[in-house]
C-alpha cells in the first residue's frame, strides 16, 4: 500500500480576505504564503519522499521548502476557469450577476468557457498515475484546490498548505484524510524559518532576537514577582513582533499573517507591540517594554529610545501618540520595578 501525500499551495500573492478565481493564472506566493510552505518540513510524514508539483508558480513555490528541486508534472494544474480565470469575486459578481448568484447555490457551475470538473477529474488522475510509476514508495505532490478535490471530493476543506492523503493498492486510489493543517509550536527554530520566509530583513532578525532575550529577562522578574505568565508564547511573539517591518502598518499586518497561519494568541500580542491594550504585567505589556528597551540590537533606555523616534514625529497627532507611548512603557517599567 503507497501513499499519496497532496498538499494545496500556499496563499497566493492577492490580499488576505479578498476571494479571486486563480485557475491557469500565474501568480507567485504571497509572503504568508511562504511562510505557510515553511511550516511543511515541520511536518515529519512530508519529508524524505519525492515531490511532484503542478507547473504553476505558486505550486512551485510551495513545494520548494520540502525539495529544492521538485519534478514538475503535467496535469496536476489548476481548474482553467476560463473569462473568469485571474479575475476577484467582487468583479465577477458585478459582470455576470446570474451565473455568480447561480453558483453560490452550486460551487459546480461555471462559465462556459472553462473546464468541465470531470475533465479536472481525469488528467489529475493520469497525472498521480504516471508520478507513481515514475517512483517507489510514498510521494508528495503540490497542486490546487479544485484539482485535488476532484480525487477527494472535500473542496471547502482544502484550506492553503493543507495536507490530504489518498492510497494506492496497485489497483485503486482511495481518500484517507481531507485537508489537515500542520501548525508545529512557534519553536525559536520555527520562528526563524518564518522570518526567512516573510523576506524579513536580516537587521530586522536581528533585533527581534535582541527583543526576544530582553524580554525574557523582563519575564524573570515579573515571575519572581508572582505573574503568571507563558514565556514560549512570549519568546515567540517577541521573536515574530517585527515580521512585517517593511510592510506600512507593519503591527497590525504582522499579526494578520501570524492569525492567518493559526496562531491567535501570538497573533494578539504582536498587534500591541506599538499599543498594549493595557499595563498589566502580561505577555504584552512586557514584549511592549523590551521592544523599547532595544534600539537596534543594542539595549537602552526609555529616554534613549524614545528620543530617537520623536525626530520622525511631525504632527500634532504623531507627538501626541508618542507622548502616549512613553508615558505607557515608563508606567509598565515602574510597576516592573515596583514587583
Amino acid at each position: 500500500m503507497r501513499t499519496v501525500y497532496l498538499i494545496r499551495h500556499g496563499h497566493p500573492a492577492i490580499p488576505l480576505g479578498e476571494r479571486w478565481c486563480l485557475g491557469h493564472t500565474d501568480l507567485p506566493l504571497a509572503a504568508v504564503g511562504r511562510m505557510q510552505a515553511a511550516l511543511l518540513p515541520c511536518d515529519s510524514e512530508l519529508l524524505g519522499k519525492p515531490v511532484f508539483c503542478s507547473r504553476l508558480s505558486r505550486a512551485i513555490e510551495t513545494a520548494r521548502p520540502l525539495c529544492p528541486s521538485p519534478r514538475i508534472m503535467d496535469g496536476l494544474e489548476e481548474q482553467d476557469l476560463g473569462e473568469w480565470d485571474g479575475l476577484p469575486f467582487t468583479e465577477i459578481m458585478v459582470r455576470w450577476p446570474a451565473l455568480y448568484a447561480a453558483r453560490e447555490q452550486n460551487p459546480d457551475i461555471w462559465p462556459d468557457s472553462a473546464e468541465t470538473t470531470e475533465s479536472v477529474r481525469r488528467r489529475m488522475h493520469a497525472a498521480v498515475m504516471r508520478c507513481l510509476q515514475e517512483t517507489d514508495g510514498d510521494i508528495v505532490i503540490v497542486s490546487h484546490k479544485s484539482a485535488i478535490a476532484s480525487l477527494t471530493g472535500q473542496r471547502p476543506k482544502l484550506s492553503h498548505c493543507s495536507i490530504s492523503t489518498l492510497s494506492w493498492d496497485g489497483k485503486e486510489l482511495k481518500p484517507l484524510e481531507v485537508g489537515r493543517v500542520s501548525r508545529p509550536p512557534l519553536s525559536e527554530a520555527v520562528c526563524e524559518s518564518l522570518l526567512t520566509a516573510a523576506g524579513t530583513p536580516e537587521h530586522v532578525i536581528a533585533h527581534c532576537r535582541a527583543v526576544a532575550r530582553k524580554a525574557m529577562q523582563l519575564a524573570d522578574r515579573a515571575e519572581a514577582a508572582g505573574s503568571a505568565l507563558n514565556r514560549d508564547l512570549l519568546c515567540s511573539a517577541a521573536l515574530l513582533h517585527d515580521i512585517a517591518r517593511t510592510e506600512p502598518d507593519h503591527a497590525r499586518l504582522g499579526a494578520g499573517w501570524i492569525s492567518t497561519l493559526g496562531y491567535p494568541e501570538a497573533a494578539e500580542i504582536i498587534a500591541q507591540h506599538h499599543d498594549p491594550d493595557s499595563e498589566d504585567l502580561n505577555e504584552a505589556a512586557l514584549l511592549y517594554l523590551a521592544d523599547k528597551l532595544i534600539l537596534g540590537s543594542r539595549e537602552v533606555t526609555l529616554e534613549e529610545r524614545f528620543a530617537q523616534s520623536a525626530e520622525r514625529c511631525q504632527t500634532e497627532e504623531a507627538r501626541a501618540a508618542h507622548a502616549r507611548r512613553f508615558q505607557a512603557a515608563r508606567h509598565i517599567e515602574e510597576k516592573l520595578n515596583r514587583s
